[in-house]
């Protein structure tokens, strides 16, 4: 007689899969608490001192939170509900300094903290499912016109000097444009003569004053509309580039009309780092110090000519030359450490080709002189400019060197990451700001639960009553498998959408299949005359070709669809595959354990299948 047994050991690791996988899946019972997170912008502290006074205020507002936490350098506070949330955040935004902190929406897992030690997190859910966090930015489109002018700026000084044309100023006109002053009318001549050759996307028009001679030139209206549309897609590139260092599973950025970003991260945690990193426009540009002008003079309002005023960060002014000598759009490459010397926080940083020989021209003639580093930031809809680093040049800088000055190890991998992300090609400012929720209503997406619910019912039962004993264990061996997918998603963070629930029914369709094919084929041994123990065993045995064969094939393709597809496709792709790799190791490997602990140590004259 055949004896249908697996030794211990195979019983002991179904045992540990099932337990394991009920634990890790455990977490999506508890839900979400609506929260709000408070972090520091740079270096300031957040402590048990903020936490007291922002619970005090938010007690005396008659707000009480339900729970606080501080944890890695973040506060959270978690509230009841969303209506008590929404009252919060203005009280909090009156207490804290919003140059230095960040208060922003979160929604914060309701995982115990005995699951939360052992790593249970709950698996993501798209916008579709639970919501996520919605901002609205709209785009400085008035600011590229601004850069742009700059730029023109920039490059007509260089090529009037490489032609050897005298010209006393070319500056920003205040009525729109670039206001080019020549020496005299020959040089006028010469300079209106290079700028119609070689600068074509300028409009040029004559200054009617013989005492002037000057040029008013405007960028042509068709060049500003390429260059805003040049600028929505960097920064929308920029973006996915910052979110994709973030680690944000299947976010949503689109633009929404001619000068806003739209941009939705399902299921996000860390919202106030997310705000913080994707609505920065942060860059660098290098500029000599003008140890020539006078300072108290220049804070007096009498700045020289060809400097601007700035301020250090312990609050001293600074007078540096107008003259950028390099600026973020050349740095291909950054990435935060410590200085070996100073022990300090650093970001080195690697340019591209042309960048570092500009640059190494720019400072072989300027060696023994002090150069600056400005950090530039939009906050809240408004530029900060300062200076981070004042170093005297002792050699021609390449294309590899370092910055210091900065305030903490925090702010140099903010700084590296947003550098090594892309500078934003123009300024932008989150006008909105909000959780969303499911986008096809709760209503629905309960009567979609309530659907699968009856739908994996029917499934059951039409099992138990169709193979009996045989159909009951194919049942269990069906809800082990929704559960190990469901904590293989929340083990591996995968972003759960509807394209993913359909992937789910369909490894549930494909388990079922496999479950189908052993008990038929059992049915059909018994039939030729076979014992029951010999029937079970080759049922399996030669059921298990098919069912490989089967998933074997639907693993490739969603592995083509994981390859070439994305956004809901992989999703879909994802779920669809770790469902195969469970479907199998359940309908094969589980309900074989069953059986033969239930049938493998009996004599069976007849089996309920």
């Amino acid at each position: 007689m055949i004896q249908n047994q697996y030794p211990l050991w195979r019983y002991l690791i179904v045992l540990a899969v099932c337990v394991i996988g009920a634990l890790y899946a455990l977490p999506n019972l508890y839900g979400f608490d609506p929260a709000l997170q408070v972090t520091a912008r740079r270096a300031a502290p957040v402590d048990a001192a903020l936490e007291t006074r922002l619970t005090l205020a938010l007690e005396k507002a008659g707000i009480v939170p339900k729970a606080g936490e501080l944890a890695g350098g973040r506060l959270l506070l978690r509230f009841a509900d969303d209506a008590a949330r929404t009252k919060a955040v203005p009280v909090l935004q009156s207490v804290v300094d919003t140059k230095q902190y960040l208060v922003a929406l979160n929604l914060a897992s309701a995982t115990p903290g005995w699951l939360r030690a052992i790593g249970g997190k709950p698996m993501y859910m798209g916008l579709d499912l639970r919501g996520g966090v919605h901002f609205l930015m709209q785009v400085d489109t008035d600011a590229v016109r601004k850069q742009t002018e700059e730029r023109f700026i920039t490059e007509l000084r260089g090529a009037l000097r490489d032609k050897k044309i005298r010209f006393r100023t070319v500056v920003h006109d205040p009525q729109g444009g670039v206001l080019v002053s020549f020496l005299n009318d020959e040089a006028k001549t010469a300079g209106s003569a290079l700028i119609a050759k070689d600068f074509g996307d300028l409009i040029l028009t004559d200054v009617a004053k013989s005492t002037e001679f000057a040029v008013q030139l405007s960028p042509k209206p068709a060049f500003v509309t390429a260059a805003r549309k040049t600028a929505i897609k960097q920064n929308l590139t920029t973006l996915r580039n910052r979110i994709n260092e973030f680690g944000v599973a299947e976010p949503v950025i689109q633009q929404q009309g001619d000068s806003r970003i739209v941009v939705q991260l399902p299921g996000i945690e860390d919202t106030a780092e997310a705000k913080k990193l994707i609505g920065a426009t942060a860059t660098l540009e290098f500029r000599m110090v003008d140890s020539n002008g006078d300072v108290k003079a220049a804070t007096e309002g009498r700045v020289p000519l060809g400097s601007k005023l700035y301020q250090r960060r312990n609050g001293d002014a600074l007078l540096l030359k107008r003259r950028v000598m390099l600026t973020g759009d050349s740095i291909v490459d950054a990435s935060s450490g410590v200085e070996q010397q100073n022990g300090e926080p650093a970001v080195f940083i690697r340019l591209d080709g042309k960048g570092g020989r500009s640059f190494a021209k720019s400072t072989r003639e300027e060696i023994g002189k002090a150069m600056a580093v400005v950090f530039i930031e939009q906050l809240e809809g408004r530029q900060v400019e300062e200076v981070i680093n004042v170093a005297t040049i002792r050699d021609e800088l390449s294309n590899r060197f370092q910055i210091t000055g900065l305030d903490s190890g925090d702010e140099a991998r903010d700084l590296a990451l947003l550098l090594r992300a892309g500078a934003l090609a123009a300024p932008m400012e989150i006008i909105e700001e909000r959780t969303v929720g499911p986008s096809l209503g709760q209503a629905n997406i309960d009567r979609g639960i309530q659907s699968c619910v009856v739908g994996f019912a029917a499934v059951c039962l039409y099992m138990l009553v169709y193979y009996r004993w045989f159909g009951l264990i194919a049942n269990c061996a069906l809800a082990l498998n929704v559960v190990l997918l469901v904590s293989l998603l929340s083990m591996l963070q995968a972003t759960l959408s509807l394209p993913g629930i359909a992937g789910i029914l369909l490894t549930v369709g494909m388990a079922v299949d496999a479950n189908v094919l052993i008990n038929e084929r059992i049915r059909e041994e018994l039939r030729r005359g076979m014992s029951p123990q010999a029937s079970i065993h080759v049922g399996y045995e030669r059921a298990f070709a098919t069912i490989l064969d089967s998933n074997v094939t639907t693993l490739i393709a969603s592995v083509v669809l994981f390859s070439f597809g994305s956004g809901p496709v992989k999703g879909f792709a994802i779920t669809l595959s770790l469902g195969i790799l469970t479907s199998m190791f359940t309908a094969v490997t589980g309900t074989r354990a069953i059986v033969n602990l239930v049938f493998g140590r009996r004599r069976l004259k007849s089996l309920s299948v």
